[in-house]
């Protein structure tokens, strides 16, 4: 087996050591390495969205990312979307469980982390940005409706709405 190498990744806010193998996935250290289970691995090909993090301000394909190219850059997962000061709950996340944004569940932290990154970068998406936004997350339960109003009230609340 080919020699291991440590990386840094800074995820969350905080630095982690892990000792990666060179053609692991971010995705794969992420959950099978750092315990970080919301990012999920369904199509392991970049296909379905379900593995989303934020890299740099962007969303990204952690099953297409290897973790040794991931050194040096910023990665939130969705355990990173609360305050981690007071555990309070993200708009988008609170919004998501007050209007039943979810069904099974699988999809749900890919579609909140791309979220996240649309509303930082446009504060009063349209329906159709939000649904062009979020189309690379498949819902394996076709919940994309419910999903659309939860991210536009959520942009609402962090607006200073309702």
């Amino acid at each position: 087996m080919t020699q291991g190498k440590i990386i840094t990744l800074n995820i969350n806010g905080e630095e982690l050591q892990v000792a990666v193998q060179p053609w692991w996935s971010l995705a794969y250290v992420l959950r099978e390495k750092l315990g970080f289970t919301g990012t999920k691995i369904m199509c392991n090909d970049g296909d379905c969205g379900s593995c989303t993090v934020i890299m740099d301000g962007r969303a990204i394909l952690s099953c297409l990312k290897l973790a040794v190219q991931s050194e040096g850059s910023d990665i939130t997962t969705i355990e990173g979307l609360a305050d981690p000061v007071t555990g309070e709950l993200h708009p988008l996340q609170q919004t998501f469980i007050e209007r039943s944004g979810m069904q099974c569940g699988v999809c749900v932290p890919g579609v909140l982390l791309t979220a996240k990154v649309l509303i930082d970068k446009n504060p009063n998406p349209t329906e159709d940005e939000v649904r062009e936004t979020i189309a690379g997350n498949l819902c394996r339960c076709g919940n994309y409706k419910r999903m659309t109003e939860c991210i536009l009230a959520a942009s609402d609340v962090m607006r200073g709405g309702d």
